[in-house]
């Protein structure tokens, strides 16, 4: 089977850095499971994830179709991980587009040995509605795993390469279709595709997930430059897409709203005497604080809770 991921080869060696980032600590993400702590303290859960310690183990970094079935078994167990064969994406995410645009088959057909059929033309859209509405109109895929409805590189249920990505069905594929049908010169063609980057996000608990998503974003950016300007992107635009991809896949625990493995938040807290005069106390309380998860809105410039978004 192909190598799908490769965390020590280009682009992703030039950002590694920035796509380990957890935005809201200002930290790494963490591992967030105890798959690999057979290999010593630098995998165990609460660790964050260190460059220098993956390249040291590249093979640990690698999408679930690729691990062993044991270990398939044991995510599965351990945090009901099961992973959508693109079909199943593609179906989802066309009821999701025949809503948009108010009509079926707009970006492909269906067809019943689940395989699909790609429109051909360019892509019409409804009265009252542009095409600048659809690349910015927010996505978010939940418990995202390795991001299969925003970017469909491969089926995560087989491991077939989708080529060439005019056949991807990913929700944030069918926006840079869009951009390439509806841009001329490379500025508004840039402008236009990392707006559609900002309108996509997802967030996962896993953090070798959170990183496989993050690099499968990353892949798409460069996969889709190549096709259109035929050379690749300089390290300064690999970064700044790294930036925005660290901060729209986060990881997070689902049900808390906060970063994983801590103890409970306490929004509001009585003050008591212990506070006041430190803790007295011989034990001490190493566990960290399950901080609530931050992301950012691209249109306003500013970073909010993720929280307060669902409230809004």
């Amino acid at each position: 089977m192909e190598k799908l991921i490769d965390i020590s080869s280009y682009p992703v060696m030039q950002v590694l850095d920035v796509l380990l980032q957890d935005k809201t600590t200002k930290k790494n993400i963490i591992w967030a499971t105890d798959t690999y702590a057979e290999f010593g303290e630098e995998f165990t859960d609460k660790v964050q994830l260190d460059a220098n310690a993956i390249l040291r183990r590249t093979d640990l970094i690698r999408p679930r179709i690729q691990k062993s079935q044991e270990a398939q078994a044991q995510r599965t167990r351990k945090k009901a991980e099961v992973f959508t064969p693109a079909w199943l994406c593609n179906q989802m995410n066309n009821h999701c587009d025949e809503d948009w645009f108010g009509r079926s088959g707009v970006f492909n057909t269906e067809n019943s040995d689940h395989t699909w059929t790609v429109s051909e033309g360019k892509i019409e859209f409804p009265p009252k509605k542009k095409w600048q509405h659809y690349v910015d109109s927010r996505r978010l895929e939940i418990t995202c795993g390795e991001a299969p409805y925003l970017v469909s590189r491969y089926d995560v249920s087989t491991g077939e390469l989708i080529v060439p990505p005019m056949r991807r069905i990913g929700m944030l594929d069918r926006k840079l279709r869009i951009v390439n049908e509806n841009t001329e010169d490379y500025v508004d063609w840039l402008k236009w595709v990392i707006r559609a980057f900002e309108a996509c996000y997802g967030y996962e608990y896993q953090g070798d997930n959170v990183l496989i998503a993050r690099i499968n974003l990353l892949l798409t950016f460069t996969e889709y430059y190549e096709e259109r300007w035929e050379r690749q992107p300089d390290d300064k635009l690999l970064r700044q897409m790294a930036n925005k991809i660290a901060w729209n896949i986060w990881q997070m625990d689902g049900l808390k709203d906060t970063v994983p493995l801590g103890k409970p938040y306490e929004e509001f807290r009585q003050i008591t005497l212990f506070d006041m005069f430190g803790d007295m106390g011989d034990e001490k309380d190493d566990e960290p604080e399950a901080v609530p998860c931050r992301i950012f809105d691209w249109r306003s410039k500013n970073s909010m809770l993720f929280k307060k978004l669902k409230e809004m």
